[in-house]
């Protein structure tokens, strides 16, 4: 099974137990006028609709480089992700809202023992699914799978914070229910930040290795005089690679072009994660000429900063 495979086989599992537990909850919430159950309720639903556009997310991202797009697919994936804030985006609005109203109602939920049964049951699936995506997010490098982890920590947060509030309502403070709703809303709004953070950074192609790192490992060539340029996009398990090497100018073209390949290999052997690397090779500076940094006007040809 391949890694897109994989991902999307985790997924459908996820989606089964995520249904079981948010149909639990809101069946739950309308039989005890409780607005912080039901909340919960309706934020465990978009863990449903998340894993529906993960999968979609991931069967795009498995698609081969093609004449439209020859980097790939695989920003499909943090799309998707895109789509998992949009959902908790919603659901924020839709608890804040409601907890409001619960607040001047001020009518008390009736709490009983299987209340919290079913908080307890569904908060041991929730925490079973976290671990199992975490560890299977690691194990296939997906970023949807940490993602959709990050969104269902946040159910195990705000179930503990509800069971909590119906213990408080058992003990005759009614007002711990909306209360509760409205913490609810702050767990979902940390990950909506956590999610746009982790997204915001792929898609605005932020720097994903150290540049000293990468150097270090092109200077250990010893053909290479300089390595500058250094730029790197992506996300942490999918990177693409460009940078800039000086080589002697009287080499020939086929031994400067064996060197690019040898950087190419030690840097994709080194850093894994690199999945294409692109090697420019420049002449190096006249013998009787002080070296100039990248950019200045005693710099080799090519060597003008980026956007000029």
């Amino acid at each position: 099974m391949d890694r897109h495979a994989a991902v999307s086989s985790v997924l459908r599992r996820v989606l089964v137990l995520n249904l079981v537990v948010a149909a639990a909850k809101i069946a739950l919430g309308l039989a005890t006028g409780a607005v912080s159950i039901l909340s919960d309720g309706f934020h465990s639903l978009t863990d449903t609709g998340s894993n529906v556009i993960g999968i979609m997310g991931v069967r795009a991202a498995s698609r081969p480089p093609d004449a439209n797009h020859p980097y790939g697919h695989r920003k499909f994936e943090t799309l998707a992700s895109v789509g998992i804030l949009v959902f908790l985006a919603v659901v924020l609005t839709q608890v804040i809202t409601t907890a409001i109203a619960r607040l001047r109602d001020q009518t008390p939920p009736h709490v009983d023992a299987l209340s919290f049964v079913v908080m307890g049951a569904t908060f041991l699936i929730n925490l079973a699914v976290v671990w199992y995506e975490r560890r299977e997010g690691r194990r296939l490098g997906s970023e949807l799978l940490a993602a959709d982890a990050h969104h269902t920590t946040s159910d195990l947060l705000t179930s503990a914070t509800v069971i909590a509030a119906l213990i408080g309502v058992r003990l005759g403070y009614a007002w711990l229910d909306p209360m509760a709703a409205f913490v609810v809303a702050g767990f979902i709004a940390w990950a909506c930040i956590e999610i746009a953070r982790d997204t915001t950074r792929i898609l605005g192609d932020a720097l994903v290795l150290d540049d000293a790192h990468l150097r270090e490992v092109v200077m250990q060539v010893p053909e290479v005089r300089e390595c500058h340029r250094v730029r790197t996009r992506g996300s942490q398990d999918f990177v693409f690679l460009d940078l800039h090497i000086w080589l002697d100018r009287d080499l020939p073209l086929h031994e400067a072009h064996r060197i690019s390949h040898l950087v190419k290999d030690r840097l994709m052997a080194h850093f894994p994660q690199v999945k294409d690397a692109v090697i420019h090779v420049e002449p190096d500076r006249q013998p009787d000429a002080t070296l100039a940094p990248p950019g200045s006007p005693d710099a080799p040809a090519g060597d003008a900063a980026p956007g000029q």
